[in-house]
């Protein structure tokens, strides 16, 4: 017999587990409504050619590649199966794969259904992820996000409220924050600066990693990607300047640089009347990794919880261009939904009410009052109220253990009396007070 098993980096979720994302997904959607984003779904796989090159050469490698149906060796080159040269022979075998981000189809459906959309569009999207990478403590090969994204439009307004939408969900959340922001621009001022302009990818991809590898880290991976010692030097003391005005002397010859401190101060002043909830800090450091991004950039960590960024976003200029329409800018954000359930768990901010699957559980004797039971939670169903009835009468004992293994809060007990009269028997599990009424009572209780 085959013992059962799931992939790696994967997790089933249960009942409660399942309320409680339905919790982080419904909070979200509502902010995101709130803000006038609409709602798309894309499918879970793409063709390759739509993915790849998108996301930088790491992200490249942690897509998931799906084989062609049928016989996928049959028509592949005998020379590149004897070589094993697997970067020729994927595209031989696989033509599709599991998205890796949900930015990059979007863009995708924006491109194909350019003449039905109104331009500046913003849509909402929750949906799940797939990235190869090695699972650990709040990183999984498949997880949910959720997006919103504007496109059409240069405003730095849409930056500004992509800030309130992170403030306002995780206030809503209960999650203390900090939201990071940087600019592209900037991070290209700093490569100008030292003079390795042609190495910006290679800069980039190694500041992305300082909160994981720290300097240290930093510095030998910039050395094993051919920059210069004097080069690393400048940049060490370059990442560590403590505000906007302080770079703009590093960035007197850069107009590129300069351009990008203008953006981040454009941002800043459209919220700096506006109270925030949370931290808005600006962090040259920040770099997001993804080739695409070209102008401010977000991430966003919790305050008191070690998990990395539960969210992440920026400015790309011209991402649709690779897809035959060029010259559209967008800016978008991402809630990482699996490390967000992490964080309310570490924190114990789920509300309470989550561990319940109904408020209340009706019960009976025998086969008369059970059918009096099922007429009742039919009413109560009726009047949209979440009911359950247990499915066999008999011992009271049993039904009250199912109902407390449920933390069901209340057991509405029909016994004959109660049929007769046409009231209900009810009993608070938690303070073991039980007094008779009518169902229109229980459900007013309730909240009908």
């Amino acid at each position: 017999m085959q013992k059962p098993g799931l992939p790696e980096g994967t997790r089933d979720f249960g009942p409660e587990q399942s309320r409680r994302r339905a919790y982080i997904f419904e909070t979200v959607r509502t902010v995101f409504i709130k803000y006038g984003f609409q709602p798309l779904e894309t499918p879970a796989m793409e063709n390759l050619s739509t993915l790849t090159g998108k996301y930088g050469e790491e992200g490249d490698q942690l897509l998931f590649k799906i084989l062609n149906n049928g016989d996928f060796l049959k028509n592949a080159d005998p020379d590149i199966l004897t070589t094993k040269n697997s970067a020729r022979l994927v595209p031989e075998i696989s033509k599709r794969g599991l998205r890796y981000d949900l930015t990059v189809p979007f863009a995708r459906f924006v491109v194909m259904n350019r003449h039905a959309l109104t331009f500046p569009f913003k849509r909402y999207q929750i949906q799940p992820v797939w990235r190869a990478d090695r699972p650990q403590k709040g990183r999984y090969r498949e997880f949910y996000q959720c997006d919103a994204d504007v496109i059409g439009s240069e405003s730095l307004q849409y930056e500004a409220e992509l800030v309130q939408i992170y403030d306002e969900a995780f206030a809503k959340l209960h999650i203390p924050v900090q939201i990071k922001i940087n600019n592209r621009k900037a991070l290209f001022g700093i490569a100008e600066a030292a003079g390795i302009t042609d190495r910006f990818t290679d800069m980039t991809v190694a500041i992305d990693k300082l909160d994981k590898i720290g300097m240290d880290g930093v510095r030998r991976e910039l050395t094993d990607r051919g920059i210069p010692a004097a080069a690393t030097e400048l940049l060490e003391k370059i990442l560590s300047a403590p505000s906007i005005n302080a770079l703009r002397p590093v960035f007197a010859a850069s107009e590129t640089g300069l351009k990008g401190l203008e953006e981040l101060d454009r941002v800043f002043r459209f919220l700096e009347k506006l109270p925030l909830q949370n931290d808005l800090v600006f962090d040259i450091t920040l770099a997001r990794g993804l080739s695409y991004y070209t102008g401010c950039i977000f991430e966003v960590v919790a305050k008191g919880v070690s998990m990395g960024s539960i969210g992440g976003g920026g400015r790309y200029a011209d991402l649709t261009g690779v897809f035959g329409m060029p010259g559209l800018s967008g800016v978008g954000i991402s809630f990482g939904a699996d490390r967000i359930y992490d964080v309310l768990e570490a924190l114990a901010c789920f509300p309470k009410s989550l561990t319940t699957s109904v408020p209340v559980l009706f019960v009976a004797l025998d086969d008369a009052t059970h059918a009096y039971a099922f007429e009742c939670v039919s009413r109560v169903r009726a009047a949209g109220i979440p009911a359950e009835l247990y499915p066999e009468p008999g011992k009271l004992k049993k039904q009250f253990e199912y109902a407390a293994k449920l933390n069901i809060p209340l057991v509405a007990i029909a016994g004959e009396t109660e049929m007769q009269n046409k009231t209900i028997a009810v009993k608070n599990q938690q303070s073991g007070e039980q007094r008779t009424m009518a169902l229109e009572e229980l459900m007013t209780t309730l909240g009908a």
